[in-house]
Parts: structure tokens; C-alpha cells; sequence
């Protein structure tokens, strides 16, 4: 293997190996790199630990960076090595943004360009189908498909990014094209609207970026639900759910189900669809409940489901009050941690939850609790719904911990990209 594609490889510095002055080239307007005059990042001695390990980021705290280094263009190309003259590889950097660099390649005169990128998604696209049962999935999930920041959702013929990062920004276009020439869609979406965005340094956006009607539809349990890509919440549709919407129904037949948190209702409606008594859906947003009806209108359901807007702890906590009781109490919550301030806070509302959840469940019952917060830990979090069990007085045994289904791969050095937690607990 040549020595500049091993990764992690230690090399005694050449003479010339390090130029004196960096002539940043941009990339070509069709995606492709300008690898003669790639900038060379240098780590800070005793830095690069983690990359050595395996990871594949390196925060702008751990990089010797001087000031023509600041002026680089956002997403930009560089190759990186350690004080130690390991190298490191191929890296989009970002002078902007804490995680300065991230990996996109082992080599570091890798030429990222269209047939790059159509690589790595086409690779992500047979690991789906050999993985996945039907064309509606997570199809690239960011650093665990070595697209580093880059977030794309299918539904069939209809295909949804965020770009996350300011590589995989400066990438769209080559995205774009290599999903017209792999899927031939009918629409792209781009949802660029996340935080993580804003922590890039890069503007936030909603556009049709291919087709002209992206208006489509979700199939999932049998049912089929509407998805509206431009208007909805994230990408429009939580596939990280799936198993364990698939547990619950198994679980509905002769239930009465309250879905708390509801967003479209997915977790009732497929509830209902198995055979539930009477499912319950809640939620703070007309507009996501409006889709929700419409969805059990259009799968004859609406007669075994109803609607209650409102802040989902006032609801559970009337609802406790008035003396209902339930079979399923689903929460599915938005994440009550997305920063790292936000910890403790987060943790103590998914205690109350846990406990305002608990005291609506029948005897024998059982209770799904979920985070999607990267900075609630799992077993923090286990131990903030255990918490809130027993202030709600309630005994139980967990039957299921788990995360996201097989379509969101992890990086086994990015914790980040476990980031669900989810229990089904029966209580008695």
C-alpha cells in the first residue's frame, strides 16, 4: 500500500514535504479537487491521539493554525498531519467552526470530485438495500457513511439532504448529481435549517434543489403517510423510529394508546393499524396533528383516533388528574438536551416525563420512553426515568433498551452518532 494512503502511518519528514506558503486552489465548479496546492494543517505536539485511533475530527484547538490558515475558504481542502509527522488525510476544514477538520479521506492527495462522492453514496446505497426491505430509509448518515455532516433521507423517488457541514455544503452540487445518475428521482430537497448549521458558520435555508413537486408519501406497517419535505419538522420523518414502532404494534392489539409527543402520530396511528382499542395523539402543533388526521383519514383509522393539542406535560398531567388510565404510553420527545449546557435541564425533564407518563399507565401496562439527545447519555438518562418511576411510585422491569434502526449506522469513534436512547418498560 503506498505510504501516503495508510492511515495514522508515521513518515519522516521529507525535505520540501511541508511548503513554506500555502496557494489555496479552490474546487472546480463541477466538485473536483485542486490537489497540487492542498494547504497542509499541522497539529499542536502531542495532538492527534484520537485521529490516530481512528477518529475521524479534529477540533481547531488541536491545530497549529496561523493566520493565512483563517482566510481559507469554509469546506475547503487540506491535508493534515501531527507534529510527529503522522498523516492524517484528506479533510474539509472549516476555519469557522470547533470541529475545524473532518475526515473524507485516508489519502491525503485524494481527489474529491463527482466520481468521489458518487462512491461513498453508491456504497451507502447497497448497504441499504441489503439491510432495509424497502425504499424508504435513511440513505447516508453522516460520518458513519464517511460523508462527513452530510444527512440524506429517501422516500423512493423523493430524496431529502442536509448538509451539515461546510464540505458537504460546498459539495451539493456532486451530491446532486450523483443521486440523478444512481435513483433518478423526482425531487431533491435540501433541509438545510439544523443547528448544526448555525454552528458552521452556514446559512439556513429550505429549497426544491431538482424536480418540481416533492410532496410525497411514506409506506411503513402497511400504512401509508404524507410527508411534506419542505414544511415539515428535520428531513420529514423519523426513520430511527421505525423498530420500535414496529414493537409497539405488536404489543397494541386491544390497547388503549396515548402517544404523547405525537408530531404526525406515526407511533399511534401504527398502533391503531394493529388493532388498537382507541389510540390518543398529542402534541403542541396544529399544524403537525392536521397531518396526523389526515393520515388516519386516509388509512380509514380516524374512527379509533382522536386529537388533543396542548404542552404535553399540562396534558398528561389533566389527563392523570381526570383519572384516565392507558395500556401504551408512548414519549417520544423533541431533544430536551440538544447542547451541552442544556444537560441537567434536559435530564430533569425526561424525570418528569417519566413520571407524569407512569402514573397514566395501567397495571401491567407499559411505558416507551425515547431521547434523541446526544448530550443526555444513555445511562444518565436510565437513570432520570428510573428516578421518575419511583417518584410516580410505580414498579417496573425493562422488557427493551435500544437505539436507532440498522439504516442509521454508528462510527465507532463518534458517539454522536448513537445519539437515540430509547425503553419500553412494563409497569405494575
Amino acid at each position: 500500500m503506498p505510504r501516503a494512503a495508510r492511515p495514522g502511518v508515521r513518515i519522516a519528514p521529507a525535505l520540501g514535504d511541508r511548503p513554506a506558503a500555502f496557494s489555496f486552489a479552490p474546487w472546480r465548479a463541477d466538485g473536483a479537487a485542486m490537489t497540487a496546492a492542498r494547504p497542509l494543517l499541522v497539529l499542536h505536539p502531542g495532538q492527534g491521539r484520537r485521529l490516530r485511533a481512528g477518529g475521524p475530527w479534529a477540533f481547531s484547538n488541536e491545530i497549529a493554525l496561523r493566520p493565512e490558515h483563517r482566510q481559507l475558504p469554509p469546506g475547503g481542502l487540506v491535508r493534515l498531519e501531527s507534529a510527529e509527522a503522522w498523516r492524517h488525510g484528506t479533510f474539509c476544514f472549516n476555519p469557522h467552526s470547533l470541529i475545524a477538520a473532518r475526515l473524507l479521506d485516508r489519502d491525503p492527495s485524494a481527489e474529491i470530485d463527482e466520481s468521489w462522492v458518487a462512491a461513498r453514496i453508491a456504497a451507502a446505497a447497497d448497504l441499504r438495500a441489503r439491510i432495509t426491505d424497502s425504499p424508504y430509509h435513511r440513505l447516508v448518515h453522516a460520518e458513519a457513511d464517511f460523508l462527513p455532516g452530510l444527512v440524506i433521507d429517501r422516500f423512493a423517488d423523493v430524496f431529502v439532504l442536509q448538509a451539515n457541514s461546510a464540505g458537504m455544503d460546498r459539495l451539493t452540487g456532486p451530491i446532486v448529481a450523483a443521486l440523478q445518475s444512481r435513483f433518478a428521482p423526482r425531487a431533491i430537497v435540501a433541509r438545510n435549517d439544523s443547528a448544526s448549521r448555525r454552528l458552521e458558520g452556514l446559512a439556513e435555508q429550505v429549497s426544491l434543489l431538482a424536480g418540481a413537486d416533492a410532496a410525497t408519501v411514506v409506506e411503513e406497517g402497511g400504512l401509508r403517510f404524507p410527508v411534506d419535505p419542505l414544511a415539515g419538522q428535520k428531513t420529514g420523518w423519523f426513520f430511527d423510529q421505525r423498530p420500535h414502532r414496529d414493537l409497539l404494534a405488536r404489543l397494541a392489539g386491544g390497547a388503549r394508546v396515548l402517544d404523547v409527543f405525537c408530531h404526525t402520530g406515526a407511533f399511534g396511528l401504527r398502533c391503531a393499524a394493529a388493532g388498537a382499542a382507541a389510540v390518543v395523539l398529542v402534541d403542541s402543533s396544529a399544524p403537525a396533528l392536521e397531518q396526523a388526521a389526515r393520515a388516519a383519514e386516509a388509512n380509514d383509522l380516524a374512527a379509533r383516533v382522536s386529537l388533543r393539542r396542548g404542552d404535553a406535560f399540562a396534558v398528561m398531567e389533566a389527563a392523570a388528574a381526570a383519572g384516565e388510565r392507558f395500556d401504551i404510553v408512548i414519549c417520544d420527545p423533541p431533544a430536551f438536551a440538544p447542547t451541552r449546557k442544556d444537560q441537567e435541564a434536559g435530564l430533569r425533564a425526561y424525570g418528569r416525563m417519566a413520571k407524569l407518563a407512569a402514573r397514566l399507565v395501567a397495571p401491567g401496562g407499559f411505558l416507551f420512553v425515547a431521547s434523541c439527545s446526544h448530550h443526555a447519555p444513555a445511562e444518565l438518562f436510565a437513570a432520570r426515568i428510573a428516578e421518575g418511576l419511583a417518584k410516580a411510585r410505580r414498579d417496573g422491569r425493562i422488557l427493551h433498551s435500544g437505539g436507532a434502526g440498522p439504516d442509521h449506522p454508528v462510527h465507532p469513534h463518534l458517539p454522536e452518532t448513537a445519539y437515540l436512547k430509547a425503553q419500553l418498560i412494563q409497569l405494575a
